[in-house]
Parts: C-alpha cells; structure tokens; sequence
C-alpha cells in the first residue's frame, strides 16, 4: 500500500463529507436532530498530545465522519440519495483497495471508529539519513469507542497480508505499547543479513494506546516518536504556548481544525530540510478552525509571528468600501479596503522578519514592475491611504486579463503629482498620452503606434493602448484597456457591490472588517493555477471541494496582541 495514497484518499473523504454536510446544513438546523453539530462544544484535537512541536501541519477532523454522511442524504433529493451514497461508497473502495486486502468500511472500521480523525506531518526526515534523501514522517490518529474491536481490527488487517504472503508482520513492545507492522520480505532477508530495519521505506505501523486511541504511521520511528511525545508532556505541540494562545482566539464551536508551523510546511511543499525548534515561539504559525454555513464552509484563522506581539489594531470598516461600486459585476478577482500604503508598510515589515515571505513579496513584486517599469510603493502606494478597489475583469485571451485599479484620493495634491508623474514616464518610454471622451467622461490614454501592413498601397497605422486613467469625483481609476475602463464608467455598468454572488459570497464575513478578497473560481480558476502554482497541488488534494467550488471570500478584522484573525467563506454549488 501506497501510504501517501492512503492519507491523500482519507482526507479526500473527509472533503467530500464536508461538503455534504455543508450543502444542507441550513435545511438540516431546523428539521433534524443533527442540529447538535450546531452547538457543538469548543473542542480542540485530543491527538495533539501525539504531534510534536516542529510538525509542519496538524489537521483533525472533530466529529465522526456518520452524522456528516448523515447529513448529505438527509438533504439530498429522494432520486438523487443513491447517486449521493454510490459516490462516498466510491471514495470509501478506493481508500480501502489500497490496503491490498479485503476491507469494507462499515463491517471492519465504523464500529470502532469515534469521534476524531486527525492527520499531520510530524517530522520532515524521520530518520536523519542522508543518503535516503528526505522521508516525512505521517502520523494518522483516531479516536475509538471500542478500543477491543480496534485491536481486532488491526490484528485482522495484518494477518491477512500474512496469509497473503505479502509481507511478514512484527511485533515490539514499546514504553508499554504493543506496537504492529508490517516487514516487506526483501527487508526480513535483510534483517537476518544484518542490515538496519529502520531503513525500511513505507513500513505502515499502528498501535492502539490507552482505550482511546489508535495510531497509524508510515514508519515505527515515527509511531515511538508520537509516543515519545506523549511520556514527555514538553515535547508535544498541545503543551506549547503559541499553539495554546492560538486556539484561545477561536472561540466559535468547529468541526474541523488545522494547525500549520508555515517555515516548516514551506520545507515539507519544498523537500528541504528545517531547523527544529523546541517552541513555536517566534515562528509564523496559522490554525484555522472549520465551522458549517447554509452555503458552504467557513473557516475562521489567526495567524501568529507576522505582527510584533505588542500590536494591537480594530478593525477599520463598517461596510464595503464605496470604490467598490466602480468595480465590474463581471469581474473574476476582486480586491477592496482602505490604505493601501499602510497595507504594504505592514506587509513589507512581516517579509523582513520571514525569508519565504520575503523571496516571494519580491518574486511578484519585481514581476509588476517590470512590466509596468514603475516602482509600486513610491509611485502609487505612498498616495493611497484612503479607499482602494482591484480587479481583474476576463478576456477571451485568458493569459492576459484587463486589469482596473480605483484609489481615493484623500491628498488631492500628492495623487496628482503621482498621476502627472505616470503621464510623464508613458511619455519617456515612447508612448502617447492623449485625452479621448467616454460618455459625459473624459479619460487618459496611453498609446502607442504600431503598422500593420498596407492597405490600397497606403500604411495602416494602429494604436495599441497600454493604459487608460480617469478621474471620477475622488477617485481615479486606472484600467489596462478601453473596454475595461467602459465596463467600469460606461452607460451599461453594473457594479460587483450590487451583484447577488457577490452579497452572498461576503455575507458570513464579519461587517467590521479590513476588507474583502473575492474569488470567482469559475472564472480565475485558469489564471490563479498558473501564477500560482501551489493552487494546483491544492487542488489534487481537495478535489471534490474545487469541483464544486463557487466563489472565495477572504477577509481581516484587525490584529489583536500580534494576532491576526481572518475569515475564508467557501462558497459551494
């Protein structure tokens, strides 16, 4: 058995249990004895005792994964509950078939499994050997009800790979637990020869500890390592200080939690080594806590080690900014707050204190300005400190989106001075700046004159535009495009502020808040995936939540002793 494979399909399943459960959770709350998910007591992984300061992610599943099966074929229509069961049986098989034996979910796991899953990556190298390259270390945690059929269970699981002749299976008492895995037979032949067992790759190892619990690992390094964790309190993530006053600011009940080290999950995505650390004291740190809406999901974060300790900031908005309104309604990416330039100072001050950060600010910083030939902060967002608005409207040439950029001008004479500045550069870079009418507006054009062949033996000459700005009361908007200025200004224009994607996407944010980030996934799925490549790998492991993905919505509501919170809104078909 692959065990990446394992762990990938389990934390497919429980994707797709979730967005059951999300689908129907509003209909569900007022007909249907589930409702308790709804007052859930605040809970936090009780398998965190087993993870080790340095994990680079921690994700836990805090309810058992029937009542959220329960949910979707509660909500499903009556024709469509079988295809809603034949779809998790599908999941449930291919999890199963690739443990090589004969297993079925409902007879050999659901009457044990209780009411927690939990899945992190505990150590980067479980076993410091260089010449192997990096092996992480997975560590799978369950909760049990009936820790005597868990134990038949596992004895069940190995001996049939026994019997199949597929490996021979060992057993080692460790600290007072019995641990069970499996030997593949070349690695019994080496034992005998002498060679080091703990070199053997993808060794899937399980304990049950205690009545409660039960464990499974890729290696047995990895497994007396949980435990290690275990008998020396100090070493494990829930006895550390960061990580406790971390979950302290999530106070909303949750059925899901994730606790991610991000130095050290950018080492994990980037199969490179870290330092381990014996507190998460000074590390970037980010828990999110997973809670169910009537359209989705919603997962509430706080992030630790951006901010110094000491800062303190309310949120600054009550209501959507008003540059909003100059936004299309076709728009696919929109961005919208207020101060920008204290924005970036925060943003750039957080980079100096993390290399990652760091590297990649400045990868798509010098991206844009090359592009633009201007110099981001000094050119543009020194000025804005009142309200912004971004967005990215698409084109039939998907590779290169319009873009519309509208900022208030609270100092009228330090906008202007930046704006004639602008004008000035078009101007030495060989291009034209003219003024052109759109409606009863007028609008700056940058352009540049281009040939395309001849025409009854004359040249025709095009312009090619490279930027368009127009002042609109406060406020001046600059778009890539003509008709990306006219879907904002133009007779026809409808604003994103009043579409109903729009209001539903930002209704379960909070209303005090630092602003918003809109996704349209349909639409900037194509552009996210290639200017980040991380979106894919995101998507490979939670497939069935982008197959079914509608909008995100992100936003920030102030810092609270160097503790950021935001919430992302996942809103699903």
């Amino acid at each position: 058995m692959k065990l990446r494979l394992f762990f990938s399909t389990l934390v497919a399943i429980v994707i797709v249990l979730l967005l059951s459960a999300g689908w129907g959770f509003f209909w569900l709350t007022s007909q249907s004895p589930l409702n308790l998910l709804r007052e859930m007591p605040l809970t936090k992984p009780s398998a965190a005792i087993f993870v080790p300061k340095q994990a680079s992610v921690m994700t836990s599943l805090l309810v058992n994964p029937d009542r959220l099966e329960e949910f979707r074929q509660l909500v499903a229509k009556p024709l469509n509950r079988g295809q809603s069961r034949a779809q998790l049986n599908q999941l449930e098989k291919s999890l199963l078939e690739n443990a090589s034996v004969d297993l079925d979910y409902r007879r050999d796991i659901q009457p044990w499994l209780g009411d927690e899953i939990t899945l992190a990556v505990i150590s980067l190298d479980y076993d410091r050997n260089p010449e192997n390259n990096l092996q992480p270390g997975y560590l799978l945690a369950v909760t049990t009800k009936d820790a005597e059929k868990a134990r038949e269970f596992l004895q069940l699981f190995y001996s049939k790979q026994a019997i199949a002749g597929m490996a021979n299976i060992a057993f080692e008492q460790y600290k007072g637990v019995s641990l069970i895995y499996r030997r593949p037979l070349g690695a019994v032949a080496a034992s005998i020869l002498g060679s080091n067992s703990s070199n053997i790759p993808e060794t899937l190892t399980s304990a049950v500890v205690g009545d409660r619990f039960v464990l499974f690992a890729n290696h047995p390094k990895v497994l007396k390592a949980a435990i290690n964790n275990v008998q020396a309190a100090n070493l494990s993530l829930d006895n550390d200080g960061v990580y406790q006053q971390t979950l302290q600011t999530l106070t909303e009940p949750r059925i899901g939690l994730s606790f991610v080290n991000i130095p050290a999950l950018a080492a994990w995505i980037s199969h490179q080594p870290t330092l381990v650390r014996d507190s998460l004291q000074g590390s970037e740190t980010l828990a999110v806590a997973l809670s169910l809406n009537p359209q989705g999901l919603l997962a509430k974060t706080a992030l630790v080690g951006t901010q110094p300790s000491e800062l303190s900031l309310n949120p600054v908005l009550e209501e959507p900014v008003n540059a909003l309104k100059y936004i299309p309604a076709s728009s696919a990416l929109a961005v919208a707050g207020t101060d920008l330039n204290q924005f970036w100072e925060r943003l750039s001050t957080g980079a100096e204190r993390d290399e990652l950060l760091k590297a990649l600010l400045n990868q798509y910083l010098n991206r844009l300005q090359s592009n633009l030939k201007v110099q981001l902060p000094q050119d543009i967002f020194s000025w804005v400190q009142g309200e912004y608005a971004i967005s990215q409207l698409p084109r039939r040439d998907k590779a290169n989106p319009d873009w519309l950029f509208v900022a208030e001008k609270t100092d009228k004479e330090a906008a202007q001075e930046s704006i004639e500045y602008l004008d000035n550069l078009a101007k030495e870079q060989g291009l034209s700046v003219g003024i052109l009418p759109l409606g009863e507006q007028t609008m700056t054009v940058w352009t540049k004159l281009t040939t395309s062949g001849k025409r009854n033996r004359l040249m025709k000459l095009e312009a090619e535009v490279y930027g368009v700005h127009a002042e609109v009361g406060d406020y001046e908007i600059f778009s890539s495009s003509v008709d990306a200025m006219d879907q904002a200004l133009g007779k026809r224009a409808k604003s994103l502020l009043n579409t109903k994607n729009f209001q539903e996407a930002i209704a379960p944010l909070p209303s005090a808040n630092d602003g918003y980030l809109y996704i349209d996934w349909r639409q900037s799925e194509a552009f996210l995936k290639e200017q980040l490549p991380i979106v894919r790998v995101l998507e490979l492991v939670a497939k069935p939540l982008f197959d079914h993905l509608r909008s995100l919505s992100l936003s920030s509501y102030g810092i609270d002793n160097g503790i950021q919170r935001s919430d992302l809104f996942f809103r699903l078909d």
